[in-house]
């Protein structure tokens, strides 16, 4: 079974970086897709990026182009996202997903979800 976990969460002010890691577990991360997903407190969960099983496809929500950056080494089993240029509207539960049913950009399109990590963003 697929087992995800996210750290590198936490607080940070406007403007602040942080880097998020997901740690792959239970089968063969290089024939997953990756995504990193946020949810706010009353909101829908939506997609932030996503990279492809071969890394060369990659995704990225209007909102976080040209600040965030995903990455994966598929020597450690492991999926990055890197924020830069934090702001509020950032804080969220940052959750990871794997699937191999394509770079998809809905919840569904994932079959396998960590636990989540907290990231706040103060002003």
């Amino acid at each position: 079974q697929v087992q995800l976990v996210e750290s590198g969460g936490g607080l940070v002010q406007a403007g602040g970086s942080l880097r998020l890691s997901c740690a792959f577990s239970g089968r063969t991360f290089s024939i997953y897709n990756m995504a990193w997903f946020r949810q706010a407190p009353g909101k829908e969960r939506n997609i932030v990026t996503g990279i492809s099983w071969s890394g060369d496809s990659t995704y990225y929500a209007d909102s976080v182009k040209g600040r965030f950056t995903i990455s994966r080494d598929n020597a450690k089993n492991t999926v990055y996202l890197q924020m830069n240029s934090l702001k509020p509207e950032d804080t969220a539960v940052y959750y990871c997903a794997a699937g191999d049913r394509g770079l998809g950009r809905t919840p569904n399109a994932y079959d396998y979800w960590g636990q989540g990590t907290q990231v706040t963003v103060s002003s």
